[in-house]
């Protein structure tokens, strides 16, 4: 490209074009000294990249005028945002420095630049991990200022926007992370047109093919559906004049990306999904009088139109946690076709296409709603947790971001906001991290119910405490909420570390007795000969009875043949493995379960798709071959569970020395009062046992009873049995 005098004086008179529009379009009334503030952050800007060009030739600054027009227009944040992303990459691409901006703009803006230029000189990796890790790092800016975030979200949105002269497999990498990261933080922020945006921008470029498909086909039925609306309005227009309502209607078609989804989810084509637009109905009100118009409507609507009951969404009386409000309902429309129908005030409709900003202008110092401050703080908490791997954060992260919400109550009737399929142990880690940790049991509408039951709207919740309740790994299992699974795992990590020590006092004694010495070598000898990886493995498996005095016995038989380990030697020189000094316990998914209670069962491993310990995998029942166990994304699963659903068994993985082994104990003896209480009690004290089942009965003064316990180990179920032969009254103690 030549840079004729021309084409310098056409780019520009562009520029100022540009500049002038970005005044122009601000949400935000912009008063004569924010002006002024964006006037000369835009000089520096023009300054600081006079010699930049982009890769399409283009001069760079136009490139933060754009995002700046983002943030001031389809965002609608204020004169220090706009100024900001103005700014964004002056630091990080040119002379000026940090202490050079805060003198110019002040405090707050060069903070803000600060955050952004932080995020931009993350390391550019392919690997996940470090892309997780680079997330992480980048939310940790969202609490000092959460303008860093949405201009980044703003940046993100104006380069997918001009990715045209980028290399394909660039193309493709920029629109997945966008899809992995950035697309669910717009829609947190409430951004949902950006979000959408981005989505779709992102198939655009992961999926070209499929994306020109749909879009085609999009543009092709714009003229039907014009008129399907045109005619919906015809039946409820004169209706809502009578009321005198002052009101908009509206289509709002599916996004390309959402139509995909659905494709892909029900199987379906593009001309069998029903609902690829919603019509909204928008209406001016006063704050006092929203909530009564926006029924009024509700009644007009199904005056005409029958709803279906299981598709209402009164996001109104319990706005979700982004802010959005507004009445959703589904009706049977004309032609004989479900349409969804959203009815907001022109301040909720505000609200949900500008989010934070809109938000915030009409929360105008009113701070009983802080449910972005209540997020924000959830998020720098989650951040804050050093244990949690950077991978899973963000997926935990995603999973909290993307989920439609229940709304529950406590039993002094406070409201709580969680994910659709939340469970009482989700519940309890909301309310505090010393309940949920103390969790003994939960009643759902004063009905006991098992800590794995699904929460719904409208449910009140009481959590039963105790001081001798903690986590276990089957709690993983029930939680499903970011926050609870994160403080299980942290305090099964703890436990996990009290009971190594145990242990490595226990392995002290025990070699002290074979005249072996605990040192470094010994240690790594035995980390070998047991396949460990570190040497708290070791410890762990010695404090939970998975390595008994037995088994410690025959290594130091075979440590102690000189002969055997002269030849050994000789052949070999035994290797310490590599991560034994490594202060973790790592997990060996080395055994199968099945179904809701975890049952240990006979199966074989499916041909057809291989699988191996750690895959996502679940068992499907055969006629003649017993349990076949399947990987998840097997090419037979689709078929086996759509014709033969009732024969899939839920499998996971587990590491065979965490995870218990179910007995019955059997015990007769002379009944006397509270004996019941005596021998659950008993069992209560020992660690690592589990009550599964309980009953007793009594005949002539005598009482049999069967106990079915959970235990890890042999050595753990005989010291059980010794000490519930102690317990007074009782006879005999047997295992069955």
């Amino acid at each position: 490209m030549e840079l004729t005098t021309e084409f310098i004086e056409a780019e520009n008179k562009e520029l100022t074009r540009q500049y002038k529009k970005l005044l122009r379009i601000s949400y935000q009334t912009l008063s004569e000294d924010d002006k002024k503030m964006i006037r000369k952050a835009f000089d520096v800007a023009v300054d600081a990249h006079k010699s930049q060009r982009r890769k399409s030739g283009e001069a760079y600054i136009f490139h933060p005028v754009a995002v700046a027009q983002i943030v001031a227009s389809e965002i609608g944040l204020d004169a220090t945002s706009i100024a900001s992303a103005l700014l964004h990459d002056v630091v990080e691409d040119t002379e000026y420095t940090l202490p050079d901006l805060e003198q110019m703009f002040g405090e707050t803006v060069a903070r803000i630049v600060d955050g952004l230029t932080k995020i931009s000189s993350l390391k550019k990796d392919r690997d996940v991990s470090l892309q997780a890790e680079n997330f992480r790092k980048m939310l940790l800016t969202i609490n000092d200022d959460p303008r860093v975030i949405i201009i980044k979200i703003a940046d993100r949105l104006h380069n997918m926007q001009t990715m045209d002269s980028m290399r394909p497999d660039k193309q493709s990498k920029i629109a997945s992370e966008t899809l992995y990261i950035y697309a669910p933080l717009a829609h947190r922020m409430g951004l949902y047109n950006i979000k959408t945006e981005l989505e779709d921008l992102s198939l655009k470029y992961t999926e070209p093919e499929v994306y020109k498909d749909l879009s085609g086909k999009i543009t092709e039925s714009k003229a039907q559906q014009d008129d399907y609306i045109k005619e919906f309005k015809k039946v409820i227009e004169d209706s809502l004049d009578e009321e005198g309502l002052n009101y908009e209607i509206k289509g709002r078609p599916k996004s390309i990306y959402s139509i995909r989804r659905k494709i892909l989810a029900q199987g379906v084509t593009f001309e069998e999904v029903y609902d690829k637009f919603a019509i909204r109905i928008i209406y001016k009100s006063d704050k006092a009088n929203e909530k009564f118009l926006a029924w009024k409507i509700y009644s007009i609507v199904t005056d005409h139109f029958r709803p279906n009951p299981t598709r209402l969404r009164d996001w109104i009386s319990s706005p979700k946690t982004t802010g959005y409000e507004a009445l959703h309902i589904t009706v049977m429309g004309l032609k004989g076709r479900w349409v969804e129908v959203q009815i907001r005030s022109e301040r909720m409709n505000e609200i949900a296409e500008k989010g934070y900003a809109a938000h915030f202008k009409y929360k105008q110092g009113n701070d009983g709603d802080s449910t972005l401050d209540d997020w924000i703080n959830k998020l720098q908490e989650a951040l804050e947790n050093p244990d949690q791997n950077a991978v899973d954060f963000v997926e935990n992260f995603k999973l909290n971001l993307y989920n439609k919400e229940i709304f529950v109550f406590t039993p002094q009737g406070e409201l709580k906001s969680l994910p659709k399929g939340a469970t009482p142990l989700d519940f309890a880690f909301s309310v505090h991290t010393e309940i949920g940790l103390h969790t003994r049991g939960a009643r759902v509408n004063g009905r006991l119910v098992p800590l794995s039951h699904e929460l719904k709207s409208g449910d009140q919740v009481e959590i039963i405490t105790s001081e001798s309740a903690h986590p276990t790994n089957n709690w993983l299992d029930y939680a499903t909420t970011a926050r609870a699974r994160a403080k299980i795992k942290s305090s099964l990590k703890d436990e996990k570390k009290e009971l190594a020590d145990d242990g490595k006092a226990i392995l002290n004694r025990k070699l002290k007795s074979q005249k072996i010495p605990l040192n470094e070598k010994t240690i790594n000898e035995l980390v070998s000969y047991f396949k460990l990886n570190t040497s708290l493995d070791l410890f762990y498996r010695v404090g939970n009875g998975t390595i008994d005095n037995k088994m410690i016995k025959e290594f130091a038989a075979q440590r102690s043949n000189a002969l055997m380990s002269f030849i050994k030697s000789k052949i070999r020189k035994p290797n310490s493995p590599p991560d034994v000094n490594k202060d973790e316990i790592t997990n060996n998914y080395d055994s199968l379960v099945f179904g809701p209670e975890d049952q240990k069962l006979d199966y074989s491993f499916a041909k057809c798709c291989s699988p191996i310990p750690g895959d996502p995998v679940f068992g499907f029942t055969t006629i003649n071959d017993g349990i076949k166990v399947h990987k998840n994304n097997c090419p037979n699963a689709i078929s086996m569970r759509s014709n033969y659903a009732y024969r899939i068994i839920k499998a996971k993985w587990v590491d065979s020395s965490d995870t218990g082994y179910q007995t019955d104990i059997i015990l007769t003896g002379i009944d006397n009062l509270g004996l019941v209480n005596t021998v659950t009690a008993e069992i209560s004290k020992h660690q690592h046992v589990e009550i599964k089942g309980i009953n007793f009965t009594t005949q002539g003064g005598v009482f049999k009873g069967k106990i079915t316990v959970l235990v890890r180990n042999n050595e753990l179920l005989k010291t059980l049995i010794e000490n519930l032969k102690k317990i007074d009254g009782i006879d005999q103690v047997t295992r069955v």
